[in-house]
């Protein structure tokens, strides 16, 4: 599987419009432009969705990623990808359609 490493300052969003960020800054000793690369253990939020259902707000609350085996970890945890395969959920764990990666890098240091 190809795709480009996710990191803690990949713009991330739910298909309405929200920001997920992660729930704890991803730390390690693989960065991608300067910032840690994000694992499958890491967890994300998401603020400042409109969803509504029926009139009723139904925000994203949170993303959660399928990492598949790429072979490559950082600190014992698949890497993320943008092509991995994620999930907005809201609170009550409704499925809300997948994340919008923005932009990802490629170029990745080991410190």
């Amino acid at each position: 599987m190809s795709g480009s490493l996710l990191h803690a300052g990949t713009a991330i969003g739910c298909p309405h419009g929200g920001r997920a960020t992660p729930a704890t800054t991803p730390s390690g000793g693989a960065h991608v432009g300067g910032a840690a690369v994000a694992t499958a253990a890491h967890t994300y939020v998401v603020t400042g969705c409109p969803h509504t259902v029926d009139g009723v707000p139904s925000p994203c609350a949170s993303v959660r990623w399928t990492a598949t085996t790429t072979g490559v970890t950082a600190n014992g945890a698949p890497v993320l990808l943008d092509t991995c395969a994620a999930q907005c959920f809201s609170a009550a764990l409704v499925p809300q359609g997948p994340p919008v990666v923005q932009a990802a890098q490629r170029k990745v240091t080991v410190r």
